[in-house]
This record gives C-alpha cells, sequence and structure tokens, in this order.
C-alpha cells in the first residue's frame, strides 16, 4: 500500500484555511450539482477522508447513494489557491466520529446534536486532486500577463500546479 502522508499534508496545507468546498454531485438525469458544504476535518489522516455533515433527506445524499464519484473545489481567491478534489462518498453510521468531529457551527443545521436523525455522516475518499498555488504578488501576476499580451507567448512560473495521488 502507497504511503501518502506527504500528499496529505499537501493536500491539508492548501486547503485547511477555506471554510467551504462545492461539493459536486450527479443527478439521476447526469447532470452535475454543486453546493457549498463546510470540511469537518482538523487534518487528512490516514483515512484520506474529508468529512462532511449533510441532511439525510437531502439531494446531495441521494444523488452520492446513486452515484458514489464526487468532486470537491476549493478555491481561495485572496490567496490565488485553488484545489479540485475526487473521490468516491460514502454516508456512514458512525456515532463516534459524528461527535468528534461536532461544532456550533453544525448545530445551526442539526439542531438535535450529533444523534439529530437526520444527520448524515458523509466521506469522500480522496481519489487525487489537482491544485494551483500562486505565490507572485498581483503585481508581478499583471506584468507578466501584460507582458505575454505584447510578447503572444503565454506567462511561465506563476506559481505551481501539481496533482496529488491517494490511490
Amino acid at each position: 500500500m502507497k504511503d501518502t502522508r506527504n500528499e496529505r499534508e499537501l493536500l491539508w496545507k492548501l486547503i485547511r484555511n477555506i471554510k467551504f468546498a462545492m461539493f459536486t454531485t450527479r443527478d439521476g438525469n447526469g447532470h452535475l450539482h454543486s453546493r457549498p458544504m463546510t470540511t469537518q476535518n482538523q487534518g487528512i489522516e490516514a483515512d484520506e477522508g474529508l468529512w462532511f455533515f449533510m441532511s439525510k433527506s437531502g439531494d446531495p445524499v441521494k444523488e452520492l447513494k446513486a452515484d458514489p464519484i464526487v468532486n470537491l473545489v476549493y478555491a481561495d481567491p485572496s490567496e490565488d489557491t485553488y484545489v479540485s478534489v475526487s473521490g468516491t462518498a460514502a454516508m456512514l453510521e458512525d456515532g463516534a466520529k459524528k461527535k468528534q468531529l461536532w461544532n456550533k457551527l453544525a448545530e445551526a443545521w442539526f439542531p438535535g446534536g450529533p444523534t439529530d436523525p437526520d444527520l448524515a455522516l458523509v466521506q469522500v475518499q480522496i481519489v487525487q486532486a489537482s491544485y494551483w498555488d500562486v505565490k507572485e504578488s498581483k503585481l508581478v501576476q499583471l506584468y507578466e500577463m501584460a507582458k505575454a499580451a505584447v510578447t503572444g507567448k503565454p506567462p511561465v512560473d506563476l506559481g505551481e500546479h501539481g496533482e496529488v495521488r491517494m490511490r
């Protein structure tokens, strides 16, 4: 089995300060639907999962039961950090994990707490992630884009682009 510790650490470094992910599922007609969801993790552990609370009666849970392949998009334009995560989602009945991840924000949606009958615990097993992480200042970026417009040559070295594979 592949040791993915470095990949998990890099991915967590990129997304840990991004409050919401756009969680994309596919409906019965094959159309993609995205909605903002809060990642509940405090880190990415060896289970290589990203954890979410959802409503058992909501469309996202129904859709991922029919087609578990999902995509998560994290974006922080102020830091020029963008991450797209592909994975497989499943709803799990794990009372201990619900309690471990529980927080005050979740209580706004699920007033019954971690034992709320409508609370679904969803784990996304990460398969791979692509990321774009620009380190250059806005001024440098604008200069490089202007230079590219004049020279006709696309800008290079405006940051890091890479892929993280978990499986």
